[in-house]
């Protein structure tokens, strides 16, 4: 039986996930949790761990599993299976443990390269198709994705080299991560806001400053709906 504690954090935990397909970053974790330290998500992440729910992942010290939820959060884990969260203890996955399988794998194109950085050019004229779990597309609207380049959104669990699957569309709320062009031409994968008549871009890493832009300057091209790593 879990505590209050390690089901509130278990429940946030996969909240976000089928939100932003990544879950969410220690510091915010602690402000959900309202707790004083990390330390006390180190500790609530470790019993999860010790009873089953989460699995560490192997090869990266940044990584979890959610194996499975209890019936009072649903039973089922949100999103795909590999999960990236943002923590500093090494982690080990038992031998001949297995990801969970996907029922269900689709193809999307991989059009290009996305900066978590300064931008870049997004697009490419001769796009790769990749397969990525059913699940990460079950939404409405064209789907795409991008490899990542730079480490501007780490602390959102998105790393140099991971490939996001971005759902297509020209909207979005504030808070979500998405792919913003910038002038009509650069590209970036960043956090929105809107601010009155600005727009506000704002890294997931301390060592970035938010790009604050007028409105008629970004168009959002796509919102971030999924993340593949490969080890």
């Amino acid at each position: 039986m879990l505590t209050k504690k390690q089901l509130d954090l278990l429940d946030f935990i996969n909240r976000r996930v089928a939100r932003d397909g990544v879950p969410p970053s220690f510091d915010e974790m602690k402000d959900a949790l309202d707790l004083r330290s990390k330390s006390g998500i180190h500790r609530l992440i470790t019993a999860l761990e010790e009873r089953g729910f989460i699995r560490r992942l192997a090869h990266r010290a940044r990584a979890i599993e959610i194996v499975k939820l209890p019936d009072s959060i649903g039973g089922k884990p949100a999103g795909f299976s590999a999960q990236v969260i943002d923590g500093d203890r090494p982690d080990s996955r038992p031998a001949g443990a297995q990801p969970v399988a996907d029922l269900h794998v689709s193809s999307v194109q991989l059009v290009g390269s996305i900066a978590a950085g300064e931008p870049i050019q997004a697009l490419n004229d001769n796009p790769d198709e990749i397969a990525v779990p059913g699940q990460m597309i079950s939404g409405k609207g064209r789907h795409y994705a991008l490899e990542v380049k730079g480490d501007s959104m780490i602390d959102a669990g998105i790393n140099d080299g991971d490939v996001v699957v971005i759902r297509e569309t020209s909207s979005a709320d504030n808070g979500d991560i998405v792919v913003a062009q910038i002038e009509g031409y650069e590209a970036t994968l960043k956090r929105f806001q809107r601010k009155g008549d600005m727009i506000v871009l704002e890294a997931a890493n301390p060592a970035y400053e938010p790009r604050i832009l007028p409105l008629g300057a970004v168009s959002v091209q796509g919102r971030l709906v999924g993340l593949i790593r490969t080890y």
